[in-house]
């Protein structure tokens, strides 16, 4: 019977503990464990496929078309066990099960209540698919004290005792903050958080305790003999120099070792970190630099663009280069030449990513342009390859009225809404009154790579699977025209019908891509597309 690690965060939110999840998960399965994650968010929402980045940064996108917290990216890029639908549930897809139970009569006319049937419902979703497993990790979003957790960590409560004690450990993380004009980092609110998690039932049996100031001695000794822990479970838990280094500094100081000790394990093996240590060592000497100017909507939000921003990392570890992202809103591109051509002449690779509405989209024009024009590596990504698509159709294929049906209404749509598709479940039809949550082409699907094509060559294959989130594709019937202007459909879905990626032979490095390769990359396992784009940027980095 797999063991459950339950996290769950107090005194301030952003802690980390979706980081933490990841680098515990990462060191278990560096002991030779089988490991899984998953989320629980309070949130009403079914998922966050409609929510704004700006409320809730990027929407992560599994294999089986599930749209999730962008935490199970974290947990995809440390343990390389990929998510998939079952690993992340919300408060609102747990009450619209239930409600949809209840209309049916499957309760057969009992009182529908949080307790039991809110609490059994989040329990039978952490049980599911666990018999093959060592650990489940369960991460609680939000803060303890927040109503809209109170079900999640009752459920937990619950799950302790069906489960048995010996085989659950809890997780507390929280904030010792330091008081400058007291040069003291405080743990009272360690002690409140602990207290308030206590009150419901849970007593954590490890505190990952945040600070920016090494925690003595004294203070862990304090904060174990308030929260009813053993001095060596209060694990410090400092800022790193990367992300990356975090499964290693939390083995240092003994995080894993204590999992297991709470766990009554005494014959673990050690841990194999080798994997860890050539990627701290790739990310701290690096043997050169280069800048990738990321022109998008959303650019004032890093997490938007999470995986993003970690997939262009790990093509900089494969090339032993460090990445600097500039990111560079579209909008400002509209007004003139001069402007653009200031911003991206200093850049080694530009990069369009992905996105919704018409809002800065004739910059991403312009800089698909630029690219093309100076020859610098152009990558784009989903709306990246539409807008280079478009930019094609007007400027080298003689289709000056070229747009996207998603900006209004066009005379040219070499962009449209996607009406029908094939999936593994069979013919998939939209329309454009259609809801807009869970109606994209989401998740995994095949292409056909043209054989001598640059992207066959650096994937190293002629077939390929790689996750979707978009309503919108490039209209095929265009590909005649924007062929004889340069821009070759390289890839294509397995029936031949839908573009899936495009290229400039002609040019040094330029790709576009109508998926979302990032979502696969890992640190240990760079993606071949930003491999390859960054490997582009450096030699271009010596040309300028």
């Amino acid at each position: 019977m797999a063991r459950f690690i339950f996290i769950t965060g107090g005194v301030v939110s952003s802690l980390g503990k979706g980081l933490m999840a990841a680098s515990l998960a990462a060191l278990l399965q560096a002991r030779g464990y089988r490991v899984r994650i998953r989320k629980f968010d309070p949130y009403l929402n079914v998922d966050p496929g409609t929510m704004s980045p700006y409320q809730h940064g990027e929407v992560y996108v599994t294999d089986d078309g599930a749209e999730t917290d962008l935490d199970l990216g974290h947990y995809e890029r440390f343990t390389g066990v990929a998510a998939r639908q079952s690993d992340n549930v919300t408060s609102g897809r747990i009450y619209q099960d239930i409600i949809a139970k209840e209309r049916r009569g499957d309760y057969l006319g009992a009182t529908v209540q949080v307790i039991p049937h809110v609490t059994d419902a989040i329990k039978a979703f952490a049980r599911a698919e666990t018999d093959d497993l060592d650990f489940v990790l369960c991460e609680i979003g939000g803060t303890v004290g927040d109503i809209e957790s109170l079900p999640f960590i009752e459920a937990i409560r619950q799950l302790r005792n069906d489960v048995g004690r010996e085989n659950t450990v809890s997780v507390h993380v929280t904030l010792v903050p330091y008081i400058a004009a007291a040069g003291e980092l405080k743990t009272k609110p360690t002690q409140h958080s602990v207290r308030e998690l206590a009150s419901l039932g849970v007593q954590p049996d490890i505190l990952l305790c945040r600070c920016e100031k090494p925690l003595p001695d004294s203070e862990r000794a304090k904060i174990a003999q308030f929260c009813n822990v053993r001095k060596e479970a209060v694990i410090p838990a400092l800022d790193a120099d990367s992300i990356y280094s975090v499964p290693v500094q939390y083995h240092g100081e003994g995080l894993d070792s204590e999992v297991l000790r709470a766990f009554g394990i005494a014959d673990a093996p050690d841990p194999d970190l080798t994997r860890w240590y050539d990627i701290m060592d790739r990310k701290r000497n690096p043997e050169g630099e280069v800048t990738i100017g990321v022109v998008g909507k959303y650019v004032s939000l890093p997490d938007a663009y999470k995986s993003l921003n970690e997939a262009l990392t790990h093509g900089g570890l494969a090339n032993r280069v460090k990445v600097n992202i500039r990111w560079l809103d579209a909008e400002m591109f509209e007004d003139g030449e001069a402007d653009l051509a200031a911003k991206l002449e200093p850049m080694h690779g530009i990069l369009v990513p992905g996105g919704f509405g018409e809002r800065g989209s004739e910059g991403k024009i312009a800089s698909v342009r630029f690219a093309r024009e100076r020859g610098v590596p152009f990558f784009g990504i989903c709306l990246g390859m539409q807008m280079a698509c478009i930019e094609g159709a007007r400027n080298t294929s003689g289709i000056a009225k070229a747009s996207s049906t998603e900006f209004g209404p066009t005379d040219e749509p070499v962009v449209g809404l996607i009406t029908e598709w094939m999936s593994a479940e069979g013919l998939q039809k939209r329309g454009a009154d259609t809801d807009m949550g869970g109606t994209m082409r989401l998740g995994a699907y095949e292409a056909k790579l043209s054989p001598n094509s640059h992207v066959a060559s650096l994937y190293g294959a002629d077939t390929i699977s790689e996750r979707h989130r978009h309503r919108y594709e490039v209209n095929g019937a265009y590909r005649e025209p924007l062929e004889k202007g340069g821009l070759v459909f390289s890839g294509l879905s397995p029936d031949g019908m839908l573009p899936e990626i495009v290229e400039r032979p002609d040019h040094p490095w330029f790709i576009g891509v109508q998926f979302h390769p990032e979502l696969k990359s890992k640190p240990f396992d760079p993606h071949p597309l930003f491999k390859g784009f960054i490997e582009a940027a450096v030699k271009q980095s010596r040309l300028v």
